[in-house]
């Protein structure tokens, strides 16, 4: 029985440890979650469960090597993390031959920043990794509507400069 309770805390001393845990992995899924969320709302590819599933793998990388005694390992796994995670953000960037845009940028950059929280909670600063979902949060949901706004005033501002100039008033010759 010690044996078979001993593999069911995986490592872990004691049932204070496997909690500990247990909050760590189901912190950075619910972090994840916010930008997922949002992500899911814009109707964006990477959504809800890719987020949760960035941020869950991602604490999972740290959390295993601090419980299991391999603590100095940590920056060549924060490394592997960062590099695994520029690959998956890579695959969400999407570059439209035709018109020569780029998309998909933010959302790499999310799923990028939703793998920092999640080390961020696997090293066990779960406060810092709220502080980064919630500027992440404002900075997908809130700067959106500036920018939509930005873009609008911009296009009504060329509308009416075309207006002028092909009604043959043209304001750059009045100069």
């Amino acid at each position: 029985m010690d044996i078979l309770l001993s593999e069911l805390l995986g490592g872990l001393q004691n049932w204070e440890e496997f909690v500990r845990v247990v909050v760590r992995l189901l912190a950075a899924a619910g972090l994840g979650a916010v930008a997922g969320l949002q992500r899911e709302r814009a109707h964006k590819p990477a959504g809800l469960r890719t987020h949760m599933l960035v941020a869950l793998g991602s604490a999972l990388f740290i959390i295993v090597p601090i419980e299991l005694g391999l603590a100095g390992s940590l920056p060549q796994v924060m490394q592997g993390v960062a590099t695994g995670i520029g690959f998956i953000g890579a695959g969400a960037i999407l570059k439209l031959q035709e018109s020569r845009d780029i998309q998909g940028l933010t959302t790499a950059a999310g799923i990028w920043m939703t793998a920092a929280v999640g080390v961020a909670v696997g090293l066990g600063g779960l406060g810092i990794a709220i502080v980064a979902t919630v500027l992440t949060w404002m900075i997908l949901s809130a700067l959106i509507r500036i920018e939509q706004r930005l873009i609008r005033r911009e296009s009504e501002m060329s509308k009416s400069t075309r207006s002028l100039s092909t009604s043959g008033h043209d304001p750059a010759s009045s100069r």
